[in-house]
């Protein structure tokens, strides 16, 4: 079985390091093969993926470009620029068959976006044989269509193995890419893997037991047989693939038999990626099974429920274990993130009464405590209803569920019986449709979040949020000149509006990562740098104004300030000013961990630069 989902970037930004601080960090020791996780580069995806990346068309000026255009990581695009030099003298007569076979296959599929068609490779290459023969698969009955279109590609793959440089550089690409791997992938592999598991208080099944009852002949004699009990072992294994040419923003899962594969950049922080998801899907799959017995005594309930569903939604796969496995993913990851969000702010809500000394009495803290439980309870619903929509039917009910685990600390896999025991199908007709009003309120509440690219602590509206909301619709397009141009016109109208300069500099940093000629990038780099800076100087003014005694009437989002040291520092790294860039580090540090800041990113940043300076 094969299957695959690209990314979709969660809004989480205050959660950043709330899983880590729940469950007090990643143990000393934490080895991630004990858990199952590898992180390993594939010799065949490289292959693959490398091949594609020699197809070429020619554009209205004559000269060549690639025919799928991607954009890399930071770490990705310099490797790209490695291999196309590496591969410039390769045979010109496979170049052509490369770039016939690609160009006429996008044709084919004019609907898929690049990624999507990158996707499609990737999946191949995991149907493919090990290197150096890279064999086609003896049986192909059973592989997906979209396996099947690429298929032919493979011969390419093999003669582009053997006659180009790119098998003599493999083992220098493989070191590259390692070494990029294990900085923050790993480190938040290790993070995401602790967090996961803390919460849910399990260790994943790392091996399959598997009994075959065989029958032999007795020695002498034709008739009288022997049973026997052939035991098996199979090895389970999540492996995150680091990819250097995997586009930007871009996670492909792979699941074959008892390996789950996820392909992503090296260079990518996967805590609340969909990295997270899938390792979820790792630990939930044997959980289900081994209860198989006890969901198909309520099967019947289950494919009614489903089918209320499928009413809406047709492409909805019937199997009623694979429901009770997505349901269980989709309550954790939602739950998870609740109960961390609410942990935090509980502490930090301590933390304000005793600097208050122990006294709240008109009760704003404890007032600001519940509202921000409430609104994290409705975001809760709106995630479980996304899911339930995809076929989570019963994501709901585990998420009920889950508040036992939380509370008593028991393992999940040992509760997963009572769960299901204790579930009637009947009673879930009707969840989706009784939280509309809540899913409403999250969803508004979500696109006002959405709008300035972090957590905002007032909901009203006006002008200037309307505007903004209208300009993320075309960051979400990819259309950064656009957005661009009309921040700009924006600022000229609100110059000391911080939301508008921040979400400026941040559209043409984001614009930056996509332009390969250096001067270029310096000059959209610089713009940004000035429109974080001045995010900072409209906050110190106002503290100065405070300190003076001045009524200061909007004050500045601290959220916003957290963020912009952040990408001031990152910009700064960028350059190899580290000494520069950790002391901006510290400055966002020293801010503190603000609601909805970049407190837990600034730590990390500034313990990476000084782990490598």
């Amino acid at each position: 079985m094969i299957r695959s989902a690209f990314v979709f970037l969660l809004s989480i930004v205050s959660v950043i390091s709330a899983l880590g601080q729940q469950g007090g960090g990643v143990p000393a020791g934490f080895d991630l093969s004990n858990y199952g996780v590898f992180i390993e580069p594939d010799r065949r995806v490289m292959t693959v993926l490398a091949a594609l990346e020699v197809a070429r068309s020619t554009n209205e000026t004559g000269n060549p470009e690639p025919i799928l255009k991607t954009t890399l990581s930071r770490e990705g695009e310099k490797f790209r620029e490695q291999l196309r030099s590496d591969l410039a003298a390769m045979p010109e007569d496979l170049r052509s068959r490369i770039s016939n076979f690609v160009s006429s296959h996008k044709r084919r599929n004019p609907r898929l976006k690049n990624e999507e068609i990158i996707g499609q490779f990737v999946s191949m290459a995991y149907a493919l044989g090990p290197l150096p023969e890279l064999a086609d698969p003896v049986v192909t009955s059973d592989l997906p269509g979209n396996v099947l279109d690429v298929l032919d590609f493979a011969p390419l793959v093999r003669e582009f193995y053997r006659r180009s440089s790119f098998s003599g550089n493999l083992a220098e690409y493989i070191k590259t890419y390692q070494k990029t791997a294990d900085g923050e992938l790993r480190a938040s592999a290790r993070e995401m893997t602790s967090n996961i598991l803390g919460y849910l208080h399990t260790k994943p099944q790392l091996v399959i037991v598997e009994r075959t009852k065989t029958q032999t002949t007795k020695s002498g004699s034709k008739k009288q047989s022997i049973s026997n009990i052939e035991v098996r072992e199979r090895q389970r294994r999540f492996v995150i693939v680091p990819e250097m040419l995997a586009p930007q923003n871009y996670i492909h899962f792979v699941n074959i038999k008892d390996d789950y594969f996820v392909v992503l950049p090296p260079d990518k922080d996967v805590t609340f990626s969909e990295v997270r998801r899938a390792y979820l899907q790792f630990v939930a799959d044997p959980i289900v099974l081994s209860n198989a017995r006890d969901i198909a005594t309520i099967s019947t309930g289950l494919r009614n429920l489903l089918n209320e569903v499928r009413k809406s939604q047709p492409n909805l796969a019937p199997d009623v274990y694979l429901a009770v496995s997505r349901s269980l993913v989709a309550a954790v990851d939602a739950k998870q993130i609740e109960n961390a969000k609410v942990t935090i702010a509980t502490e930090q809500a301590r933390a304000k009464l005793a600097r208050a000394g122990g006294v709240d009495p008109s009760k704003s803290i404890y007032n600001e405590l519940e509202e921000f439980k409430s609104q994290a309870a409705e975001e809760t619903i709106l995630r479980l209803s996304e899911d339930y929509e995809k076929g989570a039917v019963l994501a709901f009910y585990f998420a009920d569920q889950l508040k036992g685990v939380e509370e008593s600390g028991t393992d999940i896999a040992a509760s997963m019986r009572e769960m299901i025991l204790s579930l009637d199908p009947v009673k879930e007709i009707g969840r989706y449709a009784s939280y509309a009003d809540v899913r409403n309120r999250a969803a508004a509440r979500r696109r006002e979040q959405k709008s300035t690219g972090v957590l905002l602590t007032a909901a009203a509206e006006n002008p200037v949020t309307s505007r903004l909301i209208e300009i993320q619709q075309t960051i979400d397009a990819k259309k950064y000149a656009q957005a661009i141009t009309d921040l700009k016109e924006l600022a000229a109208k609100h110059p000391n509006e911080p939301r508008v300069r921040y979400n400026l500099g941040r559209v043409t940093s984001l614009s930056a990562e996509g332009i390969s000629d250096t001067e270029q990038q310096n000059d959209r780099l610089r713009e940004a740098k000035i429109e974080f800076e001045a995010v900072i100087k409209i906050y110190e003014k106002q503290r100065q104004d405070a300190a003076a005694g001045k009524r200061v009437e909007q004050p500045v989002d601290a959220a916003l300030v957290s963020h912009s040291y952040v990408a001031l520092a990152k910009i700064y790294e960028f350059y190899d000013q580290k000494d520069y860039a950790v002391r901006i580090y510290d400055a966002a540090i020293q801010l503190g961990d603000v609601r909805g800041g970049a407190f837990s990113q600034a730590i990390a940043g500034k313990q990476q630069l000084l782990k490598n300076h």
